[in-house]
């Protein structure tokens, strides 16, 4: 489905090829701040121009965590334990609620963020360690709590592809959220998982529009292969569905009708959808890129954002921050409700803990 923008979207090439941020602050935690001299500012705009023409490597470091599942009690969220391969994210997404995860690591939000990235390489052992242990309880677990399990690293590294292989050894149920159709290529260990019960699927979706998407979410897939992801899932059996994360009030709330329907169209049964959020370091990030890329309509955003939060960009309070309030959260909230009724999306996966085994995947293991 076409969606129409009350006003042209940009011609825009971003000054940093294929990210998101425009920028690199330093962290909150960073005590030094460096800032150039007058005698340096020419230096400084000449580098400036050579970064809009050239790209930011992708830099990978290895996480020595040894531990892979982390519990969650915020009450909003619904996630009680989650697995996370990665922390910092290549998918760029410019309104991340994530990015300031980067600064307890001595990084930026920004550019940091989504160039610099940590990999669990170890991630699958240490899941069988933790399934196996004698005081395991078998419980949902979510992928990603922090960052995008199917980012473009795990088409190579495949190591969320290893952790379902081990859930599915074991039993144990999983929910996964992505913005990349990489998730079609485990197609064969989901629909496993599914036919027992034990895994669900959301494909998030913020925009329908391919050159709104580049420019808020430059490296995750484009929306019409994420529709066609829930339309591989949904005919392998995969309860599969969309999230509309986040919306943006004044930018793309508008479509939540057109995605709503193009999801159903796919095969989704289920549909959610998260306010944008914006903790931290992400307020300055996203007001530069906003400004940047849509001046005409950058204060409208900021001023519904302000009043979704009483007069700020953003409230952490539990149970607010997810939604908003006042009159135009009220009506994102009814317009959400009223379409995904209409289209059918209310089939919530009922997951089952039934199935957990820890001596059959043992019996597995012996095998190899």
């Amino acid at each position: 489905m076409k969606i129409h923008y009350p006003h042209p979207l940009p011609d825009f090439t971003p000054p940093v090829r294929g990210r998101g941020a425009l920028d690199n602050p330093a962290g909150r935690f960073e005590h030094k701040r460096h800032e150039a001299d007058a005698d340096a500012f020419d230096a400084m705009l000449d580098a400036e121009l050579e970064q809009e023409t050239r790209q930011i490597p992708t830099q990978v470091f290895r996480d020595q965590s040894r531990t892979i599942v982390t519990s969650n009690d915020s009450p909003d969220i619904g996630m009680d334990l989650t697995v996370n391969p990665y922390r910092g994210c290549e998918h760029g997404c410019i309104y991340c609620f994530a990015r300031p995860t980067h600064e307890y690591l001595g990084m930026s939000a920004g550019l940091d963020f989504e160039s610099k990235l940590f990999v669990k390489h170890d991630a699958a052992a240490l899941l069988r360690e933790k399934l196996s242990s004698r005081n395991w309880q078998p419980h949902v677990l979510f992928f990603s709590g922090i960052t995008d399990p199917y980012q473009p690293l795990e088409r190579k590294l495949k190591i969320t592809r290893a952790c379902l292989q081990v859930l599915n050894e074991f039993g144990n149920p999983a929910a996964l959220i992505s913005k990349n159709h990489l998730v079609m290529r485990d197609v064969d260990v989901l629909g496993e998982m599914a036919a027992r019960g034990l895994v669900s699927v959301f494909l998030s979706i913020t925009t329908l529009d391919s050159r709104l998407a580049r420019l808020m979410e430059p490296r995750a897939s484009r929306p019409a292969m994420r529709l066609r992801a829930i339309e591989t899932l949904a005919k392998a059996g995969v309860p599969t569905g969309v999230m509309i994360g986040p919306v943006l009030p004044g930018l793309t709330d508008h479509e939540i009708p057109a995605i709503l329907e193009a999801a159903a169209d796919a095969g989704a049964g289920n549909a959610g959808y998260t306010m944008l959020r914006l903790p931290y370091g992400v307020k300055d990030l996203f007001q530069h890129w906003l400004h940047e890329h849509f001046p005409d309509r950058a204060e409208k955003v900021l001023r519904r954002l302000r009043e979704m939060h009483g007069g700020k960009l953003y409230d952490s309070a539990f149970g607010h921050r997810m939604r908003g309030e006042g009159q135009h959260a009220e009506h994102i909230a009814s317009v959400f409700k009223v379409y995904r009724n209409r289209y059918g999306l209310t089939r919530r996966a009922q997951l089952s803990l039934h199935h957990f085994n820890r001596e059959a995947a043992w019996g597995q293991q012996s095998l190899f």
